[in-house]
């Protein structure tokens, strides 16, 4: 009898994840010499090498790679039983993972947070920021309990709902003559310079739509990961950038950048929250969309 235990595929997921001793004893809540522990174990009962160690570099192996998926698949069902155990006790209590796409987390979080501590105290949210490709992945495996992304989603497994709207807005440079008398119109020639964010995000995808009319090959791609990074640029006089409402306000105090609107009706995206149809926390995912879409929009975009 092998004898794998749960906490060892815990510590193999975690690894798999980071591919960092240091990292995946840090997600996984205990010491680095625990999990090496236990991770070796692991390999001695399997009698496979699962990660090949090189200095700071991890390496997964052919048999890693072969066991993982089976591996995450035990681990979302036995969430589920505990979920399905929990049914009856206080909705929001222990446990909850949540993802978020980097274009909402900074903003929402520090609206939400208080809110969700207010009315659930007992609540361990754990949070995941994450391109929406990978949130979708990882709440149909079952590492992520709901996520908050931006519609449309294309995932029949998934059950969304409609949090708010968030209108878009132009970040350019301060003093540009091209944006002294906005609102700007969509196809508007000075939107040739518009910065995107890299493959993966959907506001790139979303920025594209907006500005439909433009010329694709004029729009400059510079493999951004964060919109900061890009509203850095901006302010440099490198071009513009496409930035959500509730981005805007701390957009809006930075040096060299003005925030400009577009013409009416203005374009936006609709924010939503997303989980699972498997009738596992339904409720309590339910319950947190109801708590998100209760605040008030000019809290939101304050």
């Amino acid at each position: 009898m092998i004898g794998l235990t749960v906490r060892q595929m815990l510590y193999f997921d975690a690894l798999a994840q980071t591919l960092h001793f240091g990292r995946a004893a840090k997600l996984a809540g205990v010491s680095q010499p625990a999990l090496s522990a236990q991770i070796a174990e692991m390999e001695e009962r399997l009698n496979c090498l699962l990660f090949e160690r090189g200095g700071k570099s991890v390496r997964m192996t052919d048999e890693a790679l072969a066991l993982q998926p089976r591996i995450e698949r035990i681990l979302a069902d036995i969430r589920d039983v505990e979920t399905t155990a929990r049914r009856g006790r206080p909705a929001m209590e222990g446990r909850f993972r949540l993802g978020m796409i980097p274009t909402v987390a900074p903003y929402l979080l520090p609206r939400v947070l208080p809110e969700l501590k207010r009315h659930f105290p007992a609540l361990q949210l754990e949070l995941r920021e994450a391109v929406t490709a990978s949130l979708v992945e990882d709440n149909v495996s079952g590492k992520l309990d709901a996520f908050i992304a931006a519609l449309p989603l294309d995932h029949a497994g998934l059950i969304t709902e409609e949090l708010f709207p968030d209108r878009f807005f132009l970040a350019v440079p301060a003093g540009d003559p091209a944006f002294a008398s906005p609102p700007v119109p969509p196809e508007s020639p000075a939107l040739e310079r518009l910065m995107l964010l890299e493959e993966g995000h959907c506001l790139r995808e979303q920025a594209l739509a907006v500005c439909g009319n433009v010329r694709p090959v004029a729009m400059a791609s510079y493999g951004a990961t964060s919109l900061t990074t890009l509203l850095q640029m901006v302010a440099h006089g490198l071009g513009v950038t496409l930035v959500p409402e509730m981005a805007a306000s701390a957009a809006g105090v930075m040096p060299d950048l003005r925030i400009v609107p577009f013409q009416e009706p203005m374009p936006q995206r609709m924010i939503c929250m997303a989980w699972r149809r498997n009738k596992v926390r339904q409720d309590e995912c339910a319950e947190l969309a109801k708590i998100i879409r209760g605040l008030d929009a000019a809290v939101l975009a304050s």
